[in-house]
C-alpha cells in the first residue's frame, strides 16, 4: 500500500472517530450517555439516518441543515471531523515510516483525546475527569513498551504538582481539570517534551487572553479556559517537538 493511500485511509478513519468525538463533546459535559441513544438532531430529536451521518460528506450534501426540520447544523461538527482526520493523517505520516507502532497508537489516542478536551473546555470551561483519568493511566501504560515508564510517572506527577501550586497561589486561577490535564500530558509526552508543551501553552494562553480583552470579548475578571492552550501546546510538540528542541539547543 502506497504512503498516499494509507494517509488518505488514516484521514478517513480520523473523520469517523471525529464524528464520535462530536458525540463525546456534546454529551459528556451534560452527563449524558455517549452510547445511547443514537445520534439525533438536537433541534427536532429525529434519529439521524446512516446516509446522513457520513463524516464531512453528509454536511455538504445536506448543506448544513437537518434533513427533517431544516434547522442549521453547527460548523463545529465538520470542523471536529476535519481536525480529527488531519491529526490522524499527520500522526500516520509522522510515526508510521519508523515502523514503531506503539508511539503511533499512543500519539493517535492522545491527539484525539486532546480534540475532545479542547472543545469541551472551550464551551463549558471544564476538563472532564472521564478523559483525564483514563488518559493518565493509558499514557503510563503505553510508556512501558517505550522504556520510559518511570520518567513518565515522574513528569506526570511533576506537571500535576506544578499546576497544583499555581492553583493554590492564584487562589483558584488554575482549575482542577487543568492540573489533571497537565499530568496526562506528562504521562504521554514525558521529558523534555512536556516542558516545551507547557511553555507553549502559557504563551498561547496569555496571548489569547490579551487579544480577547483587547477586542472586548472578555474582561479582566472573566475566566478564560486554559485547556485549549494546553491541548494546542501538546499537539504542536507531538509533531514538532524534536525540531523545537533542536532549534533551542542549537542557538
Amino acid at each position: 500500500m502506497s504512503q498516499t493511500v494509507s494517509t488518505v485511509m488514516a484521514f478517513i478513519l480520523g473523520t469517523i472517530l471525529g464524528s464520535f468525538l462530536n458525540v463525546v463533546i456534546y454529551r459528556l459535559p451534560r452527563n449524558l450517555s455517549i452510547v445511547r441513544p443514537g445520534s439525533r438532531c438536537p433541534h427536532c430529536q429525529t434519529p439521524i439516518r446512516p446516509q446522513d451521518n457520513i463524516p464531512l460528506v453528509s454536511f455538504l450534501v445536506l448543506r448544513g441543515r437537518c434533513r427533517v426540520c431544516r434547522a442549521p447544523i453547527g460548523w463545529r461538527y465538520p470542523l471536529v471531523e476535519a481536525v480529527s482526520g488531519g491529526l490522524l493523517a499527520g500522526v500516520w505520516l509522522r510515526f508510521a515510516p519508523g515502523g514503531a507502532w506503539i508511539p503511533l497508537v499512543s500519539a493517535a489516542l492522545f491527539s484525539l483525546m486532546l480534540v475532545a478536551v479542547f472543545f469541551i473546555d472551550l464551551d463549558h470551561q471544564i476538563v472532564p475527569n472521564a478523559i483525564t483519568y483514563p488518559g493518565i493511566v493509558l499514557g503510563l501504560l503505553l510508556a512501558i513498551p517505550q522504556a520510559r515508564f518511570v520518567p513518565s510517572v515522574v513528569v506526570a506527577a511533576g506537571a500535576g504538582a506544578l499546576f497544583l501550586v499555581i492553583a493554590v497561589v492564584s487562589h483558584g486561577g488554575m482549575g482542577g481539570g487543568d492540573i489533571k490535564l497537565a499530568a496526562m500530558m506528562g504521562a504521554f509526552l514525558s521529558w523534555p517534551a512536556t516542558a516545551v508543551a507547557l511553555l507553549l501553552a502559557f504563551v498561547m494562553g496569555a496571548t489569547a487572553g490579551v487579544l480577547l480583552i483587547a477586542v472586548k470579548r472578555r474582561s479582566r475578571k472573566d475566566p478564560i479556559p486554559f485547556g485549549p492552550s494546553l491541548a494546542a501546546g501538546a499537539v504542536i510538540v507531538l509533531f514538532a517537538g524534536d525540531a523545537i528542541l533542536r532549534w533551542y539547543l542549537g542557538r
